[in-house]
């Protein structure tokens, strides 16, 4: 932010400030399951006084993805089938996407970024249990992957002439988008969307995660590398839009912890089309009104 002019930090900073915030529930979910200690019985007390989230909890849970023998009619019985970590999730999910806007002047596709988002997500914690078991939480790994693009939507909502002469530039020079960002905007999506979630009171370690994801002097960390790699897979498979396609030029992440063969570290993931599935009805289901 330093080498920002102060023109430059005064609209980031004001459009950081002109996001909607999550949910007061929400935020007392996160509050909550931060604690090791959280007790079902108070997740499903704040829940049940939303009646929009919970909603959409049964729905989801109730819906062909889950395929339980018998249909879930309250968010306790939910909270045993799927856990308090999944609980967590979907209404951090749910409050993510209520806050997208449907248009933007940048031309960036939400509907595409969101699907990016969510396989990431879902990408990044399957990543933890299968590479970094017992390293980090892959419910951390999760929200890293939800939120780690958020400032473009920061971007395409108040920088937007900037962030579309930024696509432009990626895609006509095939640079990765963070670097066109830096380029034209001066700065890239990781930092502001940083301030967003530190914003959001979300810990400092998610909140570095986030800031630092294109820092290749980053400190690295298992939430990181999870992170990464799961965001490459995703462009790899091509499955929704970041506005940073797969470049075949692209080394790849972290390959102490997985190798330096992006096709194999795919194969070890294995199929993500569960994961496309189970985006694609969160994405339905969290955009009806």
């Amino acid at each position: 932010m330093s080498a920002l002019t102060p023109e430059m930090e005064h609209r980031l900073g004001s459009a950081v400030e002109r996001m909607p915030a999550f949910p007061r529930s929400v935020q007392m979910i996160l509050e909550l399951t931060r604690n090791i200690n959280c007790q079902a019985k108070d997740l499903v007390g704040v829940i049940e006084k939303d009646p929009v989230m919970t909603m959409k909890i049964l729905k989801v849970i109730n819906s062909a993805y889950y395929s339980l023998p018998s249909k879930i009619n309250s968010v306790s019985q939910s909270v045993v089938y799927l856990g308090i970590n999944t609980i967590k999730n979907l209404a951090l999910g749910f409050a993510a996407v209520g806050i997208l806007p449907r248009m933007n002047a940048a031309g960036f596709d939400i509907q595409r970024y969101l699907l990016h988002s969510l396989v990431v997500a879902g990408a990044a914690r399957q990543a933890a249990t299968v590479f970094a078991k017992g390293e980090v939480d892959s419910g951390d790994c999760y929200i890293a992957g939800l939120l780690h693009d958020f400032g473009k939507v920061v971007f395409a909502q108040f920088l937007a002439a900037e962030f579309r002469e930024a696509l432009t530039h990626a895609g006509e020079h095939s640079v990765p988008l963070h670097e066109a960002e830096r380029l034209v905007i001066g700065v890239d999506h990781g930092v502001v969307g940083a301030l967003l979630a530190k914003r959001w009171t979300f810990p400092d370690y998610l909140v570095d995660c986030i800031r630092d994801h294109h820092d290749p002097d980053a400190e690295p960390s298992a939430m990181m590398d999870c992170l990464r790699v799961a965001d490459q897979v995703v462009r790899f498979r091509e499955i929704g839009d970041s506005g940073n396609p797969w470049r075949a030029t692209e080394a790849p992440v972290a390959p102490e912890r997985f190798g330096d063969s992006t096709e194999e570290v795919v194969a070890r993931l294995g199929s993500l089309d569960k994961l496309v599935q189970d985006a694609q009805l969160f994405a339905q289901v969290g955009n009806e009104p």
